[in-house]
């Protein structure tokens, strides 16, 4: 007699939304915090933490519907569909931030990294600069596949090392 199994698809849109929601309520409180500009390795790696435990807990979910077992393809399609599904919801705010809420945000990122470009390249004229930011400009719409890559090959990872700590199979006899 066969089980209803539970749905990996579900699991990664409910968990990729949960996930991609506490992502924006992160950068909502660094943009309350004038932070939003911060790109140190504190506020990435706080990033990349809220992603992993949200398909942590998505996975540890997923088991728990499925009678306690799980296999390592599932946890795998699990991370992955979980990292897809908040980077979406990511870029989404991104686009809302830039577009909406703070229409400048693309040319005070720019200027940010021009400042500090300046300072550790002094050699480099202010009008070398500004051609180099012109063609950043124009190529700014790939950080959005890169973000989505990005998320989907941790949540591999993460999936991966998951589901190989979480792994339990049914015996086939």
């Amino acid at each position: 007699m066969e089980e209803n199994q539970p749905k990996t698809g579900k699991y990664s849109l409910s968990f990729g939304l949960i996930t991609g929601g506490i992502g924006v309520v992160f950068a909502v409180m660094l943009l309350t915090m004038d932070m939003h500009y911060d790109q140190s390795w504190g506020v990435r790696g706080m990033q990349i933490a809220i992603l992993a435990a949200g398909i942590i807990f998505g996975i540890l979910q997923f088991k728990k519907a499925n009678s306690g077992f799980l296999s390592l393809s599932e946890a795998l399609k699990l991370g992955a569909g979980i990292g897809l599904i908040s980077a979406i919801v990511g870029i989404a705010y991104f686009l809302l931030l830039s577009n909406v809420i703070e229409p400048e945000y693309m040319d005070n990122t720019f200027e940010i990294a021009k400042q500090k470009a300046m300072e550790e390249n002094p050699q480099i004229t202010e009008e070398q600069m500004d051609q180099g930011i012109e063609m950043q400009k124009k190529f700014a719409w790939v950080s959005y596949p890169i973000i989505i890559i990005f998320n989907i090959i941790i949540g591999l990872i993460v999936g991966l090392i998951g589901g190989l700590a979480m792994k339990k199979q049914k015996d086939a006899f």
